[in-house]
């Protein structure tokens, strides 16, 4: 890929290209707070609520444009989640994108690169990267910060923050600036469970689903050592874990009152045989044994947990524990993924309107229908339900935005699994967890 002024240039012309049509020219009117804002596009007047990022939206001329100012072979990478659903899926989008511009001849390659990992991949070598890639949107603050992405500033045939739930724009944006597409609105978690052996009374609580679960001989699964799902227990009680202002380092406040009480219901817990700290594969096989019959996850196994629950699969959000006498709801994370374009990409243009295909409506109905994940377009998201997702939206209003530094992750699942396993000194403990997570960046 050229330098990164070449494709600054190539993004001028293009916005340029825009104005000639009829686009706006000015910058993006920016708004102060959250409330409804009225945005232009053109001739036409829209309302959205609930997030400050406006776009400034094309026409049908713009693409015209486009086609007609390219010559030869338009190359485009795209990198995808390695599984098998979603590579299926995105080969027949790329195919349905090349029959909606026949008069250009496409050379795109589809590759497989989780999600999880993006980042890391892009910012090896981002001129090396990929045009156009679906990353977590935990990622965002560090693609934005090594000039990885393209500003979503001005689209050809839909405006992503109308067409998307305001979580996901938010998700989507830094500083009032849209950097993504919303693709999927379920990367957060919530708990699947039997109802063959549990009720919907046993699983509104931890004591009571413990309970349940020593009375019947089962198992209930956490992945306390996982900092990810760690995370809810302390943030349901009103503890911090977050990103400084500085967007590197860390704040945390674990080890205060309210966090040693927390640490010690976690103790408590697990302190029941029937209680095991174990990550999804290994819970997905237990429960297909018939051994565990509730377990924290996501949508991405669904179909395990199908296949080990039948019709008795049960999904819920998560359950209560109590601190210091209180029911408290358990939080979570709320994740969503997100289609960036590289700003170093030779064909920002077709990136982006690449980008806008593989995250329209109709793609993102596409996708939800393939993998069982929620979308972000609003839409979209109406036309998909699933007990899994009902769970997943009744967790959502306990749930935050994934915001926390590199330091977070081996100190707080170091303190998790030191939970598990019980430890004399609780507070100890949770000092030296704190004391890494917000251990200064160098």
């Amino acid at each position: 890929m050229k330098k990164k002024l070449v494709a600054v240039l190539m993004t001028a012309a293009m916005a340029a290209s825009l104005a000639a049509c009829g686009a706006k020219t000015e910058a993006p009117a920016q708004t102060t707070d959250n409330t409804t804002t009225e945005q232009t596009t053109g001739d036409k007047t829209e309302e959205q609520t609930g997030t400050d990022v406006v776009i400034n939206q094309g026409s049908d001329d713009a693409i015209a444009n486009l086609v007609a100012a390219t010559e030869g072979t338009v190359d485009l990478t795209l990198w995808c989640s390695e599984m098998e659903s979603y590579q299926n899926t995105m080969k027949e989008l790329v195919e349905e994108f090349k029959t909606t511009y026949p008069d250009v001849d496409f050379n795109i390659t589809i590759g497989a690169q989780s999600e999880s990992t993006c980042k890391d991949e892009v910012l090896k070598d981002v001129e090396a990267a990929a045009d156009v890639f679906v990353f977590a949107d935990d990622q965002l603050n560090e693609l934005v910060q090594a000039g990885a992405l393209q500003a979503v500033t001005t689209t050809y045939t839909f405006d992503p923050v109308a067409a998307n739930g305001a979580g996901a724009v938010n998700a989507a944006s830094l500083n009032g600036v849209c950097y993504a597409y919303p693709l999927t609105a379920s990367n957060g978690y919530f708990l699947f469970y039997d109802k063959s052996v549990l009720t919907e009374e046993d699983v509104a609580s931890w004591e009571s689903l413990v309970a349940a679960c020593e009375a019947s001989g089962k198992k209930v699964g956490f992945d306390f050592g996982n900092a990810w799902y760690l995370y809810g227990f302390f943030s349901g009680a009103g503890c911090t874990a977050t990103l400084a202002d500085d967007g590197v380092n860390n704040v945390c406040d674990w080890n205060n009152e309210t966090g040693l009480a927390v640490a010690n219901s976690i103790m408590n817990i697990c302190s029941s045989d029937a209680v095991l700290s174990i990550g999804n594969t290994d819970a997905v096989s237990k429960a297909k044994d018939g051994e565990l019959v509730a377990y924290v996850d996501g949508t991405w196994d669904v179909e395990g947990f199908t296949t080990a629950y039948g019709d008795n699969m049960g999904c819920a959000k998560l359950p209560t524990f109590d601190v210091n006498g209180t029911a408290t709801q358990q939080g979570s994370f709320a994740g969503y993924k997100l289609v960036g374009v590289n700003s170093y990409s030779d064909n920002i243009g077709w990136s982006m309107l690449l980008a806008e295909f593989i995250s329209n409506e109709a793609a993102q109905l596409k996708i939800g229908e393939a993998t069982g994940e929620g979308p972000a377009n609003i839409n979209a998201a109406a036309k998909i339900s699933s007990p899994a997702l009902a769970a997943l939206g009744a967790q959502s209003a306990f749930a935050d935005l994934q915001r926390v530094g590199g330091n977070y992750w081996t100190p707080a699942g170091t303190l998790g699994q030191a939970l598990y396993t019980g430890t004399d000194d609780v507070q100890a403990a949770l000092d030296e967890a704190v004391a890494g997570i917000t251990a200064p960046v160098e």
